[in-house]
């Protein structure tokens, strides 16, 4: 059952800017961990970033580091993923996906609650 709602995915030139957002109606995002995964058709669902509960503190995949920025806004409910020099490499399916041990050391397949993803699309 999905309990998260991605947006802002798109198709964007190398170099580009997407800010992608995650929210839902069902429950506080304060109160869970929020980790962004991607995945690319034929590879496995990668880790790009993860914001904790409560604490806000943030870690990032190695290959979007510098680059990547994810954040929360509680007033709406929403945690964002701001990405910034996008390449062809960053092409893939976004999810979110909360935790409610709020960690961030918690196993991808632990999460408690998915979203459906949102397509990015980097290509000139």
């Amino acid at each position: 059952q999905v309990q998260l709602v991605e947006s802002g995915g798109g198709l964007v030139q190398p170099g580009g800017s997407l800010r992608l957002s995650c929210t839902t109606s069902r429950f506080t995002l304060d109160d869970y961990a929020i980790g962004w995964f991607r995945q690319a058709p034929g590879k496995e669902r990668e880790a790009v970033s993860c914001i904790k509960r409560k604490d806000n503190s943030t870690s990032y995949g190695d290959s979007v580091k510098g680059r990547f920025t994810t954040s929360r806004d509680n007033a709406k409910n929403t945690v964002y993923l701001q990405m910034n020099s996008l390449t062809p490499e960053d092409t893939a399916l976004y999810h979110c996906a909360a935790d409610a041990v709020g960690s961030c050391l918690t196993d991808i397949f632990d999460y408690d609650y998915w979203g459906q993803g949102t397509q990015v699309t980097v290509s000139s």
